[in-house]
């Protein structure tokens, strides 16, 4: 009688089965390790923007206290929020 299935052909399968697992536990390992790099190289990224704003706005605020209370004028554009208002002349 005949079978249909040889043993070698089953221990063939059993070795390809446990490859493939493997190949695919591996790529899973893999990506999940690069997500984990992107994660943190996106982290960086922002916390670096963060420290590049804080230091702008911290030399803006100094800049502003050091010129509080001064007037000055000048034919050239102002640097800042500046508001041109009407004024009257006083004879």
């Amino acid at each position: 009688m005949h079978t249909l299935v040889h043993p070698e052909v089953i221990e063939a399968s059993i070795s390809g089965l446990f490859k493939t697992a493997l190949m695919i536990l591996g790529a899973l390992i893999l990506l999940r390790f690069l997500g984990r790099v992107m994660i943190a190289k996106r982290n960086l990224d922002e916390e670096r923007a963060n420290l590049a704003r804080e230091k702008e706005f911290v030399r803006e605020r100094n800049e502003k206290l050091k010129n509080f209370g001064k007037v000055s004028v000048s034919k050239s554009t102002p640097k800042g929020d500046v508001q041109d208002v009407d004024y009257e002349e006083i004879k």
